[in-house]
């Protein structure tokens, strides 16, 4: 899939220097930074929505005594 973003002029060209010291090209860093900066993403977003589904009592939470008592860890 082809998508066009538009970058800053001093990010782009940080870009530019990097591939160019390194012989690679500005895509393989592009995609690098998505491939390891999506999970960063997927975490804190996710984890956010979960936090906001937490504090509106839409989400259960149990306590790690419960958890514990549960999983039979306290035997």
């Amino acid at each position: 899939m082809a998508i066009s973003i538009r970058l800053d002029p001093v990010i782009e060209q940080r870009l530019d220097r990097l591939a160019t010291q390194t012989g690679r090209t500005k895509a393989y860093y592009l995609r690098e930074l998505v491939t390891n900066g999506l999970d960063d993403l997927e975490d804190y977003y996710l984890a956010a929505a979960t936090m906001e589904r937490i504090r509106k009592g839409e989400e259960k939470v149990y306590s790690a005594e419960h958890v514990r008592k549960d999983l039979g860890l306290d035997d």
